[in-house]
This record gives C-alpha cells, structure tokens and sequence, in this order.
C-alpha cells in the first residue's frame, strides 16, 4: 500500500504541473481536504475521481444550472395517480403523501464546510408536522418495532444549514419506519458518506431519497405503512458535467454486505416507485443518466 501511495503522488505531481491554474486550484482543494484525516478522504479515491472527470466516461454533459437548489433536476413528478404535497424546509424539500401519511421523497444538497464539526444535541423528541393533514404523532411508532428513520439526515443537515435546519429533520414529516440494524449499518454508513466524505470529494453533492413500498405494506400506529425498503439517488455535478449513483436497499439490509448488492439505475426506482425525477433535464441528458448504473460505489 505504501509503494501505490508512493506510485500515486509521483504520477499526481508531475500530472499537477502541466494542468492549468483553475485545474490546480481544485487539486489544492482535494489535497487540503485530505490531509484533514477527519474527512476521511482517500488518495486512491481523489486519483479516481480525477480520472473519471477528466478522462472517463461516467459523467455526460448536462446543460441544467444548479446554483445553490435543494433538487437537483427539479421537482419530482408523481405517475399513476399518485399524489404528494411539496412541504419546503431549511434544509431539505419532502414530498409528502396524506394518504400514506408518509413522505415519499426528500430531496437536500449537501456542501463541502472547512471543518467538519460535531452534531447539535438532537432534541428530546420528534415533532407532528401542522403543515400536513395526517399529523403523524411520535407515539405511534412506540413498541412498533421500527425505528424513527430519518429521510433528510440529522448531522448532514446541521452541518451544511445550522440547528434550525437540524431540528426540521424531526419533524414526523421526514420519518419513515425503519428497521434498526438497517437504519443504524448500510443507512447510516451511506449518510456519514454523503454528509463528510463525498463533499470533500466533489465540492457538493445532491441526495433525493425515500421509501418503497410493497402491495400489502405492514402498518404501524394509526395507518403508518412500513416500507419494504429505500431509495436513495446521489448526483455529483461539476462544471456543466454530472454523474449519479443509485441504490435500493432493503430493510433487511446488512452492513457486511456492503453497497455494491443494492446499486440500480433510476430507471428501476423510477418503476417501484412510480415518480419521475430530474423532470427539467434535457431529455437526452435524463435518459443517460437514469439507464445507467454507477460501475462501483464512489
């Protein structure tokens, strides 16, 4: 391992010195990020993510302006008569179903900060969101079984937007059920990623994420249906440049399993779940992307 990291630095450095300044300026971002251990950034990661941007074929050209936006492609469409309300927070934008008293995405960015610093004190409860009609109570996932599962992350979100913003993700309109050894491995792996390490990586990164449900979904509480498992859809973009991962993972997941089981294109979520997302994308750009599977987790 030492003599890759030695092989990496010597090829890195002479490949450094005939970029031009603004491609310098990046690669000085990567390497004060990576020497910031509590990132947790890779050598081996950045050399592939700058062989990727720079000479493979993951990313495709996609001309939609960003700027500083919660969605990336802009609002979810719902197909087949489903329905959701658009409830706009903070930090994250939920579309929210009254009939399944549940949210069926959340769509957030999350940037890179100088210093990655610790959570808030999560608050001593989770609260009933008076904007939706269901007002979903705590109380009913109590003895459920099923943890509070967050959609739009605790930290990630306090780290990017403050403690307001943080306090937002405990409202019951951002929780679904979750099983625990799911919600506490392979879930909470993939959020510390997206929330620290991919930032460090690619500047920003967009999340649109939620439940999937089965025809005969277990309920909890007062008609709270429990999802058979989770999508969750990463877009790195760059420079008019854009590239997505995707996975479904079920609640039966295990952390020993890692990532790589779960990847699918957005094409296959797009049909569990019946919503079309990246709705403003070029259509050539759209069908790229959502055809696609990401050859490994980033």
């Amino acid at each position: 391992m030492v003599l890759v990291h030695g092989v990496l630095i010597v090829v890195g450095v002479g490949w450094y010195f005939n970029q031009p300044p603004s491609r310098q300026q990046e690669i000085e971002r990567l390497l004060v990020n990576y020497f910031q251990q509590e990132k947790d950034v890779q050598l081996f990661e950045l050399a592939v993510d700058l062989y990727q941007y720079y000479y493979g074929n993951q990313f495709i050209a996609s001309e939609f302006d960003a700027k500083r936006n919660l969605i990336y492609g802009g609002v979810p469409k719902a197909e087949g008569g489903i329905r959701f309300r658009v409830l706009k927070n903070q930090g994250y934008v939920c579309g929210y179903s009254e009939t399944r008293r549940s949210p069926l995405w959340v769509a957030y960015r999350l940037s890179d900060q100088a210093r990655p610093q610790a959570a808030a004190e999560r608050p001593s409860g989770f609260d009933t969101d008076s904007r939706t009609l269901a007002r979903v109570q705590s109380a009913e996932y109590s003895r459920s079984g099923y943890d509070r599962g967050h959609l739009a992350p605790n930290y990630g979100i306090f780290r990017c937007y403050g403690r307001k913003a943080q306090l937002e993700t405990f409202l019951m309109s951002n929780i679904v059920p979750q099983k625990h050894e799911m919600n506490a491995g392979l879930w909470r792996y993939l959020e510390e990623r997206a929330a620290i390490n991919y930032p460090a990586r690619f500047g920003e990164i967009w999340i649109v994420t939620g439940p999937v449900f089965g025809r005969r979904a277990e309920v909890i509480g007062k008609g709270v249906p429990v999802p058979e498992g989770f999508f969750k859809i990463m877009i790195d973009e760059t420079e008019g440049k854009v590239r997505t991962q995707a996975y479904l993972i079920p609640q039966s997941a295990r952390a020993e399993q890692g990532l790589r089981p779960f990847m699918v294109s957005i094409d296959e979520i797009e049909r569990r779940v019946g919503i079309d997302f990246f709705p403003l994308l070029a259509d050539e750009a759209e069908r790229k992307l959502e055809a696609s599977v990401a050859s490994a987790p980033w």
